[in-house]
């Protein structure tokens, strides 16, 4: 899929991997539910650790988004939530290294809690 990135001076710039805005060619647009970080064969937590939460989040959003016949190249549109808004570097540098560019629009939001007692949960749009 090509994705074009919007980006005006007009607003702040991006200050992680992520765009001020995408324009998806014409597709099928999937909308997919938030991910956790638990393990599909157990149903539980991956660990109580931050890192592998988000980790697991991602490789749980992923087989959702290849379930949809698309890939991660796929997503327009990812939003962070965050118990701890202190751990988002940790957050933000796994994404870094996990999805390629051009990286989508993205929001990131401070929650009280999560399902599950999970520290982390991601949601997408992908268009395919």
């Amino acid at each position: 899929m090509s994705k074009s990135v919007i980006h005006t001076n007009a607003a702040p710039a991006a200050v992680g991997p992520y765009s001020q805005a995408i324009v998806a060619p014409a597709g099928r647009t999937v909308y997919l539910s938030g991910q956790i970080g638990l393990v599909p064969a157990t149903g539980n937590m991956v660990s109580e650790n931050f890192e592998a939460q988000v980790r697991q989040s991602f490789a749980n959003m992923q087989a959702v988004i290849e379930a949809a016949g698309g890939r991660l190249d796929s997503i327009v549109k990812l939003t962070l939530f965050l118990t701890d808004l202190g751990q988002f570097a940790i957050a933000n540098g796994i994404m870094a290294e996990l999805l390629p560019e051009p990286f989508p629009a993205r929001s990131t939001v401070g929650v009280a809690s999560l399902p599950k007692g999970a520290q982390f949960e991601i949601e997408a749009i992908i268009v395919v």
